[in-house]
């Protein structure tokens, strides 16, 4: 569905694309579609986006925008990321509202999990 003027789809750089399809489709069940070697497309991923080879890496750190996602059980979000290859970078820590964590995927890309949940 498109919305005028509204973000519409997100793309990510990734040094390994099939490093990346394979940790975001174990960890959040995400589905892909190639177009040819440099780029996929992925979705069932709350906006739909894709991963284009680069050798980059997006941080916070370095002015890059932060991906949030949502999760009702954040230990066992984390553990997942922990198991498919992720790296945790911040630990879970308490905020207004909820408490989050902050990872890195296996191209490097930070990423953060929040909840209102306690678990």
């Amino acid at each position: 569905m498109s919305e005028h003027e509204k973000i519409n789809y997100l793309e990510l750089p990734a040094r390994d694309i099939e490093a990346s399809k394979a940790f975001f489709g174990k960890v959040f069940a995400w589905s892909f579609v190639d177009y040819g070697p440099d780029y996929s497309a992925f979705s069932n991923a709350g906006m739909d986006g894709g991963f284009y080879r680069s050798e980059l890496s997006a941080s916070s750190a370095n002015g890059g925008a932060l991906i949030v996602f949502y999760s009702s059980g954040l230990e066992q979000t984390q553990a997942k990321i922990e198991q498919a290859g992720g790296s945790i970078i911040k630990p879970i820590f308490s905020f207004p509202g909820g408490r989050r964590f902050h990872f890195t995927d296996p191209s490097g890309n930070e990423f953060a999990v929040w909840s209102d949940a306690s678990d």
